[in-house]
């Protein structure tokens, strides 16, 4: 399900997934977000947005962080104030990626997989990734400024084999213009 809504003022991106099978290395599914400016809405990101860190003025954050997908409910949570984001920004792209260090992890190999994006209790996407098995990364959908300054949201789900380096490089082009 996905729908074009505008006017987004405040927006949560979840994830959730099993744990790998007992003797296998921990399922780690990450949620980034990619920033990108409105003088350059498809250059690189101004900065990114994942475990570990957060937006430089605390709009963008990581609620929740797992390293293993164990626990009830969604595992990774991301909030996004689009409201309170500098005129200075224009577009924010985000995606999943699957920690790639103890071999190659495909959504197809891990469990259970899905991903919600809703502003308050307004689902806005919720995709599983089977469409997507092959792949170690998925751009899930894209915030975009309009010319009035309002944000509208655009969901897919548009699969990346790499591992999160090079899929935070190519993740504005994977959302398309």
């Amino acid at each position: 399900m996905s729908t074009p809504n505008k006017d987004i003022d405040k927006a949560e991106v979840r994830v959730k997934w099993d744990p790998s099978p007992a003797g296998e290395p921990a399922n780690d599914l990450d949620v980034i977000a990619a920033t990108y400016a409105a003088d350059a809405p498809h250059g690189a990101p101004v900065y990114l947005v994942h475990f570990d860190s957060r937006s430089p003025d605390g709009t963008i954050t990581l609620n929740r962080d797992s390293r293993t997908g164990q626990g009830f409910g969604f595992d990774e949570v991301m909030t996004l104030e689009l409201n309170r984001l500098s005129a200075a920004y224009a577009r924010v792209v985000v995606g999943v990626a699957i920690q790639q260090r103890d071999g190659h992890k495909t959504f197809g190999r891990i469990e259970h997989t899905a991903v919600q994006i809703r502003e308050g209790y307004t689902v806005l996407a919720e995709d599983d990734f089977a469409g997507v098995p092959a792949a170690t990364a998925a751009v899930v959908g894209e915030f975009a400024r309009d010319a009035s300054g309002a944000w509208g949201f655009r969901g897919m789900v548009r699969g990346f084999d790499g591992d999160p380096d090079a899929f935070t490089a190519a993740m504005g082009d994977l959302a398309g213009p």
